[in-house]
């Protein structure tokens, strides 16, 4: 594998300089992976370490000392040896680039970088073969190339971490803060999460910088709005961790005068990080708090939004850890919410109507192991009528869920490929993913899904 050339732009964050500078050897790789967009699962199937350990690697709390493994990782990487302590590669381009044993200066990186979309997806497409050869030795095609990358979150995780933003920003007005956060809501409704991951930490930064001139109020909104809608992505995109990161955000933005429908989402998405680390009662508990919390607010399509998304985001939570009956009971609430309000409405970004609760009725029968039952609800949604791309797409997925629950493999693979005309972005999600790759089985009976399986990464 090649080396990462010093113009790469990986090379020029505070980030990397840091961890250079600190010679942390974790950091090093962990920035190096997310700049090639592999995840700790592909890249341990390749080096034969469990995600879990290189995470504890990555974040200095188990010793990478392993001199094959780091070894193993430079090479996948593309990092230079002598970054992770390990002897020099005897190549002319490395020592040019790098000198014997320091890290790159500012002043000694190329002002051409070479562009994440140019090198990431090959070098991600040689780790997925190397990985194919170790594990299943599936033979990797040239239609490989046309898999879609996903959307890197590096930018996102400095700021978490660094806090590091764009410098530029235009001048902190409440107008350029609500425009930077409606462009926010319009990418992830329209799932396109690749240009909301770029964009995001210019967001950050002009949100952040009205709470600096004296708007603490508006600048505490617009804040904790966007790690709102992060936290949304990070769980779209599989990144736990950077979801309990981001939800946490959210809410301390709330302390510092957010209004109430923002803090109320923020609860939602604790709920939402809850759940996904498994403990099923708090997530519950805090979904149904923050609903009876906005119980005695006045009724506009707001409030009855993030009230019923509250109810159904505490049911699907019911559902998941096997609870019929509070399932039953937390929809129906959701269910009287809708009637309230009486049609589907999208009000600051969030979705919610009768039809939201029919959607949430099909995941939570699915989770309950009733596929009959989750396609009944479906039948009674008329997907075109969804008010935003990821909600038409994301019916599509699980009525996709349901049917392959049920053993309908055509039908099934029919509403991934709906899914994919809806939002393309969308089914590039680890449950697609988990669904493609089972229906290779039946690749002889369902033309294309080979190819399908390609393009959503299931290869």
């Amino acid at each position: 594998m090649d080396t990462l050339d010093s113009s790469h732009p990986l090379w020029h964050t505070p980030a990397m300089r840091d961890a250079l500078a600190h010679r942390n050897a974790g950091a090093i790789v962990r920035l190096a992976r997310r700049a090639a967009d592999i995840t700790l699962t592909d890249l341990g199937q390749v080096v034969g370490y469990t995600a879990a350990s290189l995470s504890r690697m990555e974040r200095g709390q188990q010793p990478m000392r392993d001199i094959e493994l780091l070894t193993r990782i430079a090479d996948i990487l593309g990092i230079p040896p002598h970054l992770l302590g390990l002897a020099p590669r005897h190549d002319q381009r490395t020592t040019a680039s790098y000198g014997p044993a320091t890290p790159p200066s500012i002043a000694s990186l190329g002002r051409e970088p070479i562009g994440e979309e140019d090198e990431d997806p090959v070098r991600r497409r040689k780790l997925l073969a190397l990985a194919g050869a170790t594990t299943t030795s599936v033979i990797l095609t040239p239609a490989m190339a046309n898999a879609a990358p996903r959307p890197s979150l590096s930018g996102l995780e400095d700021v978490l971490l660094y806090r590091n933003t764009p410098a530029a920003v235009p001048e902190p007005t409440p107008a350029a803060a609500g425009a930077a956060l409606e462009a926010a809501r319009r990418d992830f409704a329209a799932c396109r999460y690749d240009r909301l991951a770029r964009a995001l930490p210019s967001h950050f930064a002009l949100a952040q910088a009205l709470t600096d001139t004296g708007r603490p109020e508006a600048g505490a909104t617009a804040v904790a709005e966007l790690y709102n809608i992060a936290t949304r992505l990070c769980i779209k995109m599989g990144e736990d961790e950077m979801a309990a990161a981001t939800a946490d955000r959210a809410l301390t933005a709330c302390r510092g005068g957010a209004d109430a429908l923002t803090t109320a989402e923020a609860h939602r998405m604790v709920s939402s990080v809850w759940r996904r680390a498994r403990h099923y009662t708090r997530a519950t508990d805090v979904a149904v708090t923050a609903a009876q919390q906005l119980a005695g607010a006045s009724n506009d399509a707001a409030e009855l939004s993030a009230k019923g998304n509250l109810y159904a985001t505490a049911a699907y939570t019911a559902g998941k850890q096997g609870d019929r009956y509070l399932a039953r009971d937390l929809i129906a609430e959701a269910g009287a919410t809708a009637d309230q309000l009486g049609h589907d409405a999208v009000t600051g970004g969030a979705v919610f109507g009768p039809s939201q609760v029919i959607l949430h009725q099909i995941s939570i029968s699915y989770l309950l192991g009733d596929a009959g039952t989750a396609i009944e609800h479906a039948r009674r949604i008329r997907p075109a009528a969804l008010p935003t791309p990821e909600r038409q797409a994301r019916y599509y997925v699980d009525v996709a869920r349901a049917f392959d629950q049920w053993g309908k493999h055509d039908r099934c693979y029919n509403a991934l490929l709906a899914a994919e005309k809806a939002a393309p972005q969308e089914v590039r999600r680890g449950s697609v993913r988990t669904i493609a790759a089972s229906l290779m089985r039946h690749d002889r009976h369902l033309p294309g899904v080979r190819a399908f399986a390609v393009r959503v990464g299931a290869l």
